[in-house]
């Protein structure tokens, strides 16, 4: 293997976090922002990208390998997290927001999977992580993720974080999925993604699910979101509008009405 073997455990259930444990001089890679806590010994180090073996693409070639990350939306720089003790110390890494923590050992999926673009969490080190883009000019106008998504390569332990509940669908060859763009966090290589428009004009004017819906043909597998992180944005979003300036109807059927009786809006 090239990646770095390391053990882990996930606590707590809406919101979860991972707990990595670490031999003397292993390392685990993280997204900024995603530390939790640790144990002493381990030393924090930021770095270029993913760490991943460059050493034979000089400096510039690691500085455009983690320019590529600025595609995404994401930092040019990771944090490493290298045990420099003895003995087993842990590293702990928190999601952003209420749903699952998703390990995936990558030599059980080809080495490969693609992903949406803040679905990365945290990663055994010489595990890459890269851009994937879109050969579909639907695919990248409407698939929801655009014509740029993330690749997670190499032959170890890599953690995916993504909202709600977590469903894994195993798609046999031929087999077709349709689901919508927003839920779909990733799938392994030899799966057929493309998008596809609803049909019907009343569905798609009055259906409320968009335009469009993500097919998936098998053979491979792929993972499905209850609660993709913008559907979550946009409930807050919409709720401030309706309850805000300390509105106290919430719940009633009198609202605003309700304050002015009870004397609020005087």
């Amino acid at each position: 293997m090239n990646a770095h073997e390391i053990d882990y455990e996930i606590f707590g259930e809406e919101m979860q976090f991972v707990e990595i444990e670490l031999d003397p001089y292993e390392t685990v890679i993280a997204e900024s922002g995603s530390f939790m806590m640790m144990d002493q010994d381990i030393e924090l180090k930021t770095i270029f990208g993913d760490g991943s073996q460059q050493s034979s693409k000089g400096i510039w070639g690691k500085v455009m390998s983690a320019g590529k990350r600025l595609l995404t939306g994401e930092s040019l720089f990771m944090t490493a997290f290298t045990h420099g003790g003895q003995g087993k110390r842990k590293v702990s890494f928190a999601s952003p927001y209420p749903g699952r923590i998703i390990p995936i050992d990558l030599q059980e999926m080809e080495n490969k999977i693609i992903c949406q673009k803040d679905a990365f969490l945290c990663a055994a080190k010489g595990v890459s992580v890269g851009i994937e883009f879109s050969k579909r000019l639907g695919r990248g106008f409407f698939g929801g993720e655009g014509f740029i998504m993330q690749k997670i390569e190499g032959d170890g332990l890599a953690f995916l974080h993504a909202g709600g509940t977590i469903i894994k669908k195993e798609l046999q060859i031929g087999e077709v999925l349709r689901v919508d763009t927003g839920c779909l966090v990733g799938f392994t290589r030899d799966v057929d993604y493309d998008i596809e428009m609803i049909k019907g004009v009343k569905n798609m004017l009055f259906g409320g699910e968009g335009l469009f819906y993500a097919r998936l043909e098998g053979p491979g597998t792929v993972w499905i979101q209850s609660l993709p992180f913008s559907r979550l944005a946009d409930r807050v979003v919409a709720a401030s509008r309706a309850y805000g300036n300390n509105n106290k109807g919430e719940g009633s059927i009198l609202g605003g009405l309700g304050d002015l009786i009870d004397g609020d809006n005087w």
